[in-house]
């Protein structure tokens, strides 16, 4: 039978297969989901566990057969395998694994993964290929135009109740009893709070992870981290691109506002290079990290090292500052492997400055660009990213190492106590790993961090704060009403007055904000002076996760009010403020000018 004939066979069927098809791949993806949920968080028993794992890889056989029957039915063959490449690879992984396992008695997955020491391999393949196969339906259902045309929500808020959903489905998997190590399973309001400083990526802790979590509860926080670090709208999506029909005029307006991008066909470009960057940096920053352990740094075997690695490198890359040592880089195996504490710094610089940033200047499309015309300089959000951040690195590392020189830094000698102020300089602006003890710093120092914090990372970056780029148009502003000029200028560029009033609506917010959580505090915490809860407070607000020790001893109202912090500035309160405002009925007109006495 030919392809043309095979094709008219088909056709007659094509749609009700289809639907068929759909309905059931949506059906095992859900069980297959609770299955491993359930599996993984509650069952105790190695019996029932082969059972349910049993029929987990009987659910993924037949994604497999579906996949198939998809091929079969897609008329062209060719471009459909090539269009849903990585589902197929995907699906070959499952089809090899299972003929393996179940017909000549070798799990290729397990034996590949667990001989160099990686434990839990065949689990997480498992959870992979549920989540890909869930996620990609839940895509299709929010594409369909009955849901368009039932739903419409703006972009601000989907953003922010993407993020909602995503630390209440943290919270409720770190309450599962084989999460932790702990007796009895997690309090709410703690499971909520970690779970908000890991989709946030904060780094504030009210346990250790890398004592009270087990390895599956570790899997889920680093899960939390990459996907608040990037966005979960962002992984959605970037899937919804990758595969089938791609992504529709909605999605790209969505991004397009999020992504803060010059044009919608530049968010369409950005979203694939965005995914495939931080996948890369993330890999090359996990391969260094593995290198550069140092003898001390000892491990159970070959796979908790690099589970360490991809830990640190995600963590650090994502601005998050959570760390599996239980006093993070200040713990004695690493507390002088510098080399480490350099690599970790590099990752948060990247991912402070922003993608777009990132883009322009480290692509290999802007270097080839440059290197044909040296004369191209960077585009002026790159410019001022740079230039501020480099800026603000330096002033805190100077700063940094005269306050506490004879203090925190008397027992390392210069070089050290250099390397120790760059790092805690980079890091106090958005990521929150230490390699000093944070309680014992000197109250100068504790106030230069927490305007340092207050500033944070770049626009489009996976940091918090009001952002460099809004510091820099208040500066600019500043210096323009000082002198008297009309307008604000930059780099022979006018910045329009617009953008200076965005600029100042950000930084009144933020500060209206902290001060009344930092009041908040100082009423449901008394027992902390104010400069530990401002510290916190505006730790938590600029997303850094800094810590001075006080954070697993705040009352539950004080985690409240600090999980409220750690949303807020996470979402950007540009983004809370647009989410909530409406429109002016009409801007149009305009009242006489009227004078005020000000200052």
């Amino acid at each position: 039978m030919n392809t043309e004939t095979l094709n008219r066979v088909l056709y007659g069927s094509k749609l009700t297969a289809y639907a068929i098809m759909r309905r059931t791949t949506y059906v095992l993806s859900v069980l297959a989901v609770g299955l491993l949920i359930y599996a993984h968080g509650v069952v105790e028993s190695p019996v029932r566990l082969h059972m349910l794992f049993y029929a987990i890889d009987a659910i993924l056989a037949i994604f497999v057969i579906i996949y198939f029957l998809r091929i079969l039915y897609a008329f062209e063959r060719i471009k459909f395998i090539k269009r849903t490449w990585f589902e197929g690879l995907l699906m070959a992984i499952v089809f090899i694994n299972q003929i393996g396992t179940y017909v000549f008695g070798f799990p290729v997955v397990y034996n590949v993964f667990e001989g160099i020491g990686i434990p839990l391999s065949v689990e997480l393949y498992r959870v992979m290929v549920s989540l890909y196969m869930l996620v990609l339906l839940v895509i299709e259902l929010l594409e369909t135009k009955v849901h368009l045309k039932a739903v419409q929500v703006k972009p601000s808020i989907t953003f922010l109740l993407s993020f909602v959903f995503l630390l209440l489905m943290g919270t409720g998997l770190f309450m599962l009893p084989k999460m932790t190590n702990a007796p009895e399973s997690m309090r709410f309001i703690d499971a909520l709070f970690m779970a908000t400083s890991a989709s946030c990526v904060t780094g504030l802790a009210v346990v250790d992870p890398g004592t009270y979590f087990t390895f599956a509860g570790q899997i889920v926080l680093l899960m939390l981290i990459q996907m608040g670090g990037l966005g979960i709208l962002t992984f959605a999506t970037f899937f919804a691109s990758l595969m089938r029909q791609g992504v529709g005029v909605r999605q790209h307006v969505a991004m397009h506002e999020l992504l803060e991008s010059e044009s919608l066909y530049s968010t369409k470009g950005l979203l694939q290079k965005l995914i495939f960057l931080t996948l890369s940096i993330e890999a090359i920053g996990a391969f260094v990290i593995f290198a550069s352990w140092g003898p001390a740094a000892e491990f159970q075997n070959l796979g908790m090292k690099l589970f360490y690695s991809i830990f640190h490198a995600v963590s650090a890359f994502c601005n998050a500052g959570f760390s599996l040592y239980p006093e993070g880089l200040y713990t004695q195996p690493v507390r002088m492997s510098y080399v480490l504490h350099m690599i970790v710094a590099m990752l948060i610089i990247f991912g402070g400055i922003g993608f777009p940033t990132i883009l322009d200047v480290l692509s290999p499309k802007a270097m080839r660009a440059r290197l044909n015309a040296p004369w191209k300089n960077w585009k002026m959000l790159s410019r001022i990213t740079i230039y501020t951040s480099a800026s603000l690195i330096l002033l805190g590392t100077v700063g940094f190492f005269l306050l506490e020189y004879f203090n925190t830094l008397s027992e390392l000698n210069f070089a050290e106590a250099l390397v120790t102020s760059f790092f805690q300089s980079v890091t106090t602006r958005t990521a929150g790993f230490n390699t000093v003890d944070i309680s014992a710093l000197n109250v100068p120092t504790l106030m230069m961090f927490i305007f340092l914090m207050f500033i944070g990372a770049s626009p489009g970056s996976t940091g918090g704060g009001i952002k460099t780029t809004t510091f820099t148009v208040i500066l600019i502003s500043v210096l323009a009403t000082i002198r008297n000029k009309r307008n604000m200028e930059i780099g022979h560029r006018t910045i329009p007055h617009y953008v200076s009033y965005k600029a100042f609506s950000i930084f009144t917010f933020a500060a209206i904000l902290n001060i009344f959580f930092i009041f908040v505090l100082s009423i449901t915490d008394a027992q902390y002076d104010i400069m530990r809860l401002a510290f916190e407070q505006v730790s938590a607000f600029a997303t850094v996760g800094l810590s001075t020790g006080i954070t697993a001893g705040l009352s539950d109202a004080g985690k409240t009010v600090i999980i409220m912090s750690m949303y807020i500035g996470r979402v950007g309160t540009l983004t809370l403020a647009l989410a909530l405002s409406t429109r002016a009925p009409s801007t149009n007109h305009r009242y006489p000018d009227t004078h005020l006495a000000v200052g």
